[in-house]
């Protein structure tokens, strides 16, 4: 895939990627970067990131980068996904995703994302499994 192409699949974002706020700062084969600004829409009862939106951030960055490892054809789902939070993100703070290959096979790809708050410090960590589909499932 060239340099181009990798550019204009990052930047096709399904609409949910949207709706969050994503914005891909980086993306190639191997890893994907993000930030997410926490806006109230995305706060929970306490006034912090909520799990869901740290989760669907997660989630989307893994099939964005599946999608940049597949064949002509080709497809993906999320099969399996485990967060581990370790700190709250506060709200008017842009947290930082970064999203990494763990395994990348003809059938599965593992990816981890490791979610920052603005002073560094990891949040939370999420692994995930994807499947590829051959586009005859």
């Amino acid at each position: 895939m060239t340099p181009d192409e990798i550019a204009a699949l990052a930047a096709d974002q399904p609409p949910f990627a949207r709706l969050l706020g994503l914005r891909i700062t980086h993306a190639s084969p191997d890893r994907v970067e993000a930030d997410l600004p926490v806006t109230e829409a995305l706060a929970n009862r306490n006034g912090m990131l909520h799990g869901g939106a740290v989760m669907g951030l997660a989630d989307n960055l893994g099939g964005t980068a599946t999608f940049l490892n597949l064949k002509p054809g080709q497809g993906t789902v999320t099969v399996e996904s485990k967060t581990n939070f370790f700190r709250p993100v506060p709200l008017n703070e842009t947290a930082h995703a970064v999203t990494i290959a763990l395994h990348r096979g003809r059938k599965t790809m593992v990816w981890q994302t490791s979610l920052f708050r603005a002073d560094g410090k990891l949040a939370a960590l999420v692994t995930q499994t994807q499947m590829v589909l051959s586009g005859q499932e």
